[in-house]
């Protein structure tokens, strides 16, 4: 079953990133203030992979001005998401579906944290494609995800494990994430990753995190 349609998966989503991801309330942070370097007070910002809701809540927590547009494939997290907000959802309209069902905007701003790793390269260039076109021009793109340098996916996957058990995770349990994470996501390599944001038409690619098998890119529409 996929783990995002599980609803003990589900309910246990949160617990799942701040220990597997370094840094991974920084990268929130770090997310929203390269947003708000550019996005207004009263930005409307689209988060691609919304499900859960963790960064739509840290955004709207730390900027009460800013409107939020969250599109995710799964209705279970984006269920989550609600629950995880609670009073901010008022602040928040859910759309179940992919990028397509994305509202036109256009934007001030737009984040996808966690997301990409999933969607194929094809794919994930027409994503990124769809995300450009409904952004304002100049507005900024957020983005952080696996993506491993070619030939060293057992190295940094075997890091992500570690990383994942010394943060109390069962071993058994981080090795059985790190094999699945190895046969069934389509990570590309940094080089690739930011090669694909200027192939869909974003500029000034500045790479802003790396956390062990993570890095984290700023570009603008």
């Amino acid at each position: 079953m996929d783990a995002f349609s599980d609803p003990q998966a589900v309910a246990r989503y949160a617990e799942g990133p701040p220990r597997q991801v370094p840094g991974f309330a920084d990268l929130q942070r770090m997310v929203m203030l390269l947003l708000a370097e550019r996005a207004p007070d009263d930005a409307r910002v689209l988060v691609l992979g919304a499900g859960g809701g963790l960064e739509i809540k840290a955004f709207a927590e730390a900027r009460p001005g800013w409107r939020f547009d969250g599109v995710d494939p799964s209705a279970e997290m984006l269920d989550l998401a609600k629950l995880t907000l609670g009073p901010l959802v008022a602040r928040a309209d859910l759309h179940h579906g992919l990028i397509d069902i994305a509202p036109e905007g256009p934007f001030d701003a737009a984040a996808c944290i966690l997301t990409l790793h999933f969607v194929e390269r094809g794919e994930r260039l027409r994503t990124l494609r769809e995300v450009r076109r409904r952004l304002k021009p100049g507005a900024p793109f957020a983005v952080g995800h696996f993506s491993i340098p070619q030939g060293e996916g057992d190295l940094w996957l075997s890091r992500y494990a570690a990383f994942a058990a010394s943060s109390g995770i069962e071993p058994a349990q981080a090795q059985k994430a790190r094999s699945m994470i190895a046969e069934r996501l389509p990570i590309l390599a940094p080089e690739e990753d930011e090669q694909l944001l200027r192939d869909a038409g974003f500029s000034d690619v500045s790479l802003f995190y790396a956390g062990f098998a993570f890095r984290g890119w700023v570009a603008y529409a």
